[in-house]
């Protein structure tokens, strides 16, 4: 039996290339466990709190020349895996989203056009200040974040660069797939209960009319059933699937493209979103 399919979530959202409807016969939890994924290009791209795409705002000290290359510019580089000319343009973003100011509130993202409308607007800009994404704590949330720390989310979103070894390509991916994990594991425990994952897929079928909240919950309930196939095989019928741990979230992906789907493209110093 197939279950209707998720309506896209505007520009930010991202899925399967094939399409896959959640919960629908065929498919594994993981394409299930697809929700929107955060798409950064809509935060760095302009359209929203002062005009357009590029910002003319002051530059942070030391970063103006492309020839000399200062010792904190080459930090953030290593860090981030960021070029110097991205970190610059994404300065640019984060001027704008601030207002001039040192650092960013979650209130700054009321300018963003194309979250306004996003059903899962709240989880986006709650990740930008997860202390976990920050990698700051295990738990809690920060009021505000500094460029570096938006540089370190924006990380997350990098695209691949072809020398990259296997090793490197498995961890570039886990970062990206933890991310999401966040998204999903609301209240910091660890894993991905079923009120939290109908708590999402609730919030991405909100804006279709003709889906009534009943389905949402059996689309959930289907997929975190697979999802229990999928991670502990056959289970005894008093045993009890408490929710998705991070090593059952990377099986339930494992075969998807997540590093090309959750990622943004430089070119010309402009951003393109890549959406599925």
């Amino acid at each position: 039996m197939s279950h209707p399919r998720r309506p896209l979530a505007g520009p930010l959202t991202l899925e399967p290339k094939d399409g896959a409807a959640a919960g629908s016969s065929g498919t594994r939890g993981s394409r299930a466990a697809t929700a929107s994924l955060p798409a950064a290009p809509a935060l760095i791209s302009g359209g929203g709190g002062g005009g357009g795409a590029r910002c003319s705002g002051p530059a942070r000290p030391g970063m103006g020349s492309a020839h000399s290359v200062p010792a904190e510019m080459r930090e953030l580089a290593d860090r981030t895996g960021f070029t110097s000319e991205q970190i610059e343009h994404l300065h640019r973003r984060f001027k704008q989203l601030s207002r001039d100011q040192l650092t960013i509130r979650k209130e700054n993202f009321d300018s963003i056009p194309d979250l306004e409308f996003n059903p899962i607007r709240g989880k986006i800009v709650h990740a930008f200040f997860d202390k976990r994404n920050l990698r700051q704590a295990s738990d809690g949330l920060a009021d505000e974040i500094n460029f570096e720390d938006f540089l370190t989310i924006m990380s997350y979103f990098r695209p691949i660069e072809m020398n990259m070894d296997e090793e490197q390509l498995d961890r570039f991916r886990k970062e990206k797939l933890k991310f999401l994990f966040h998204m999903y594991d609301s209240d910091h425990d660890g894993k991905i209960t079923l009120q939290e994952y109908r708590n999402v897929v609730e919030e991405l079928l909100s804006g279709n009319p003709h889906l009534e909240k009943e389905s949402a919950r059996s689309i959930a309930d289907g997929a975190m059933m697979e999802a229990a196939s999928i991670c502990v095989g056959q289970m005894g019928p008093d045993q009890v699937y408490e929710g998705i741990t991070f090593e059952d979230f990377l099986k339930m992906w494992q075969g998807i493209d997540i590093e090309t789907k959750m990622h943004v493209r430089f070119l010309n110093m402009e951003t393109i979103a890549h959406c599925y």
